[in-house]
């Protein structure tokens, strides 16, 4: 049965830009990179601490996803952490808008949202 998440694929529309969002601001570690002339796409791993990986693709002139308002599909992608305050200042720091800081009232875990380069809502997880 199923055991973990092992990747999340996300779609960027400016492959460098995300690169280093994803590997400069959020700190993931890049596993490897390849250049797939057939499809002129990039393909870029990258891990967590955890194990778990986000597989970053490049695509010439991909279609806009809608995320707003909330349309069918994944809703966000949430990251643990141990103090969302510290990593949403490390964030705003390096230029990312944050949202206000929140607790759940079911679990009483703090959470906040931020964006990647292409408007995909990202969470902030206090575990």
């Amino acid at each position: 049965m199923l055991k973990a998440i092992h990747h999340a694929a996300i779609i960027c529309s400016d492959y460098e830009l995300s690169k280093h969002f994803y590997s400069q601001v959020l700190g993931l570690r890049i596993i490897s990179e390849q250049y797939r002339a057939e499809r002129d796409s990039y393909k870029l791993d990258l891990a967590l601490p955890d194990g778990s990986q986000i597989e970053l693709f490049s695509f010439p002139s991909p279609p806009a996803r809608p995320s707003f308002p909330e349309a069918c599909g994944l809703r966000h992608l949430a990251f643990a952490v141990d103090s969302v305050e510290e990593v949403a200042d490390y964030l705003q720091k390096k230029g990312v808008a944050v949202e206000p800081i929140r607790t759940d009232a079911v679990t009483g875990k703090r959470f906040t949202f931020f964006q990647d380069p292409d408007g995909l809502p990202l969470e902030l997880y206090q575990i």
